[in-house]
């Protein structure tokens, strides 16, 4: 099983194993790491699972849709990094992804 890490603002880090086939922020309600609200359930339909993406990976990831890009204009804290956690779903690719979540979201 993949093993994702998330990094809160403060730095604290959680090291979580999440299933193939679930997405990002699924994996961080599912173990209640703070940071990452999903008000919206996965929808594509809000920014509070916004992450900023580390270690290279990007190049592992989808390409953002037009609906997320529209839902990470109204997110602060933007980087060329950042996601939608909601939009990436796991693989065995992913193993060792690290996502950093903004000050914003605490």
């Amino acid at each position: 099983m993949p093993k994702i890490k998330y990094i809160e603002h403060t730095g604290k880090e959680h090291v979580v194993d999440v299933p193939e086939g679930w997405s990002v922020m699924e994996g961080a309600v599912k173990n209640l790491i703070p940071g990452i609200d999903a008000d919206c359930g996965g929808a594509c339909a809000c920014a509070t699972c916004h992450v900023m993406v580390e270690n290279g990976f990007m190049a592992k990831l989808p390409p953002k849709t037009d609906m997320e890009e529209t839902m990470l204009d109204f997110a602060p804290e933007v980087t060329p990094n950042s996601r939608l956690s909601c939009q990436l779903k796991v693989t065995a690719e992913l193993d060792g992804l690290t996502v950093r979540m903004p000050v914003s979201q605490h």
